[in-house]
């Protein structure tokens, strides 16, 4: 008995490790489809932003993050512990006296695991500045948002906070949110949308008499790739939320985590670009991407409990959504180059409220009241933030900087410079 308890320990430490793995890897999508969806004269600044902001969540979330995230369930600084080499032992975990966040699987590996969700949440502000904000700018509020900002609001869902408290432990609204379509998403697309707000949009995106012109990414290649990429780390984000995998109720599940996100992505795509063709009479690539991950972002907060063909429905309407969102927020002249306020905020919402439609313990009130709270607190403490940031260092290059590109003025390297002209 103590070794198959060891071995099922062991097992779901290696899987939680494997799919914290797979949603790294994002971080390579994510700064692979903004490098496409942008002009070439601002990519290696959005590749700066994109290498940087992994390695300051990392820190900045073992530091303070996690420590708020978890304040409940593994004391007053549950990270601490594991940062000077303490861990469950063997007979902790075969007597069941282990404490800390984690009991079916290391705690070193529960920390991987949640920091690379709060580096995906800092990335979707990423795309959504791209070519106008100051580096530095985006820099300081990402150490904000993934030590402070997104640790609260996880701390009310997933830390055993006031939103996800059933009613058995005195809890309310008992939101429901299995991976992070409000958790993550929405969370990132709130944080975008204050910064884009007083950011403003690029230069000549929309004229006076509101037309909206249509600035054309650099690599479209490169943006396909990178959402390929994200649709593959995907099943680590979405798969990994099950936790374990040392049973056969837990494999079947993670095996129908794994059907239903891949539907949700293919269903997205196709109602995008369905959609796209039927609009602007033309298959739109942009609109075809953001489709297939709008279906992954709408069936994150749920992938367990609908059917497949249920899931593909979710991922449809998700998609179609995303479409809607983008053309919406260019008429509001709201300007997200990468179309990450309307995959990941818009998106996300839907995502939430879908869950009530399959999930018997899920509330309309408990859903709409964790999106009204996640999007509140995220979006005013962000406002907050970048509004700081705004009146002291300031958050927009000149007019000079970026007409050049801010590859020159930010990192003095041209991603490109074979292709400019002497």
């Amino acid at each position: 008995m103590e070794d198959l308890i060891q071995t099922n320990y062991a097992l779901d430490t290696f899987y939680f490790l494997l799919m914290g793995v797979l949603v790294m890897f994002m971080a390579c999508g994510f700064s692979m489809l903004e490098a496409g969806m942008i002009r070439a004269k601002n990519t290696s600044e959005i590749l700066t932003k994109n290498v940087a902001l992994y390695s300051i969540s990392c820190i900045m979330y073992l530091l303070i993050g996690y420590n708020i995230m978890y304040i409940d369930a593994g004391g007053i600084f549950p990270s601490f512990g594991f940062m000077i080499g303490e861990e469950n032992t063997a007979e902790q975990i075969i007597n069941g006296t282990a404490g800390g966040v984690a009991t079916d699987h290391s705690e070193r590996s529960d920390y991987f695991f949640q920091v690379v969700f709060v580096a995906t949440a800092m990335s979707i502000v990423s795309g959504a500045v791209a070519e106008r904000m100051k580096l530095w700018a985006f820099l300081a509020f990402a150490v904000v948002m993934t030590s402070i900002i997104y640790p609260v609001q996880g701390m009310w869902t997933w830390g055993g906070g006031w939103l996800m408290l059933d009613k058995v432990d005195g809890g309310l609204f008992d939101y429901q949110d299995f991976a992070g379509s409000g958790i993550v998403h929405l969370c990132g697309g709130a944080a975008a949308l204050a910064g884009v707000l007083l950011l403003g949009p690029r230069a000549g995106k929309y004229g006076p008499n509101g037309e909206v012109h249509a600035i054309p990414g650099c690599n479209m290649p490169l943006a396909t790739l990178g959402m390929f990429v994200l649709w593959f780390g995907w099943f680590g984000f979405n798969g990994g939320s099950e936790l374990k995998l040392s049973n056969v109720d837990e494999a079947n599940a993670v095996a129908q985590v794994f059907v239903n996100t891949n539907i949700a992505a293919s269903g997205g795509l196709v109602a995008a670009l369905l959609l796209a063709r039927a609009w602007f009479g033309k298959a739109d690539l942009t609109m075809a991407l953001n489709g297939a991950l709008a279906g992954l972002v709408a069936i994150t907060a749920d992938p367990l409990s609908g059917s497949a063909f249920w899931s593909m429905i979710i991922g449809a309407v998700g998609g179609l959504i995303v479409v809607c969102s983008i053309v919406l927020l260019d008429k509001l002249k709201i300007d997200d180059p990468v179309g990450a306020i309307s995959v990941h905020g818009t998106v996300g919402i839907w995502g939430v409220l879908a869950v009530v439609f399959n999930n018997g313990d899920a509330t309309i009130l408990g859903q709409v009241v964790g999106i009204l709270g996640i999007f509140g607190w995220v979006f005013i403490a962000s406002l907050i933030i970048w509004f700081a940031l705004k009146a002291t260092i300031g958050i927009r290059v000149s007019e000079e900087e970026e007409f050049a590109g801010v590859d020159i003025s930010e990192t003095g390297i041209e991603a490109y410079p074979e292709f400019q002209q002497g």
